[in-house]
């Protein structure tokens, strides 16, 4: 059913993506499908890497581990964006056309006040993407 699935990580808060790791794992075995996991980066140093290169290289070790862990097949894609906080659902959007994903797994947060004014990351892709987007809480 599925042949391509899309994981976004922000590999700052990765020990919160469990739940949503194990799903993608889990459909990928169903599928037997490929996984990508996305990130998304400036071109400025962060925490998570002095440059693009440093981001990518972790990016790719998550990956793999999650690879191996999980066994299914993974790689990793990232993203360089001028302002990943306001650039961030454009280029995921942009980021499942490109790869030619038809499912995208991703974690959510509880909903609250501020998404009647604004929507959430996996609503935009959902809108702005032929994807299916799966979104997993907690």
């Amino acid at each position: 059913m599925f042949k391509k699935i899309m994981v976004p990580v922000d590999l700052a808060h990765a020990d919160k993506l469990s739940r949503s790791l194990q799903t993608a794992a889990e459909i990928a075995k169903l599928y037997d499908a490929p996984v990508t996991f996305v990130g998304v980066t400036s071109s400025a140093p962060g925490s998570l890497g002095h440059n693009p290169k440093e981001f990518e290289a972790k990016l790719k070790t998550f990956a793999e581990e999650q690879s191996a862990r999980n066994g299914i097949s993974a790689d990793s894609h990232s993203v360089i964006a001028h302002d990943p906080a306001v650039d961030l659902n454009q280029s995921l959007a942009r980021t499942v056309g490109e790869l030619g994903c038809d499912l995208v797994i991703m974690a959510t947060h509880v909903p609250n006040l501020a998404d009647h004014f604004m929507h959430s990351h996996g609503g935009q892709l959902a809108t702005h993407t032929d994807a299916s987007v799966f979104l997993v809480r907690g």
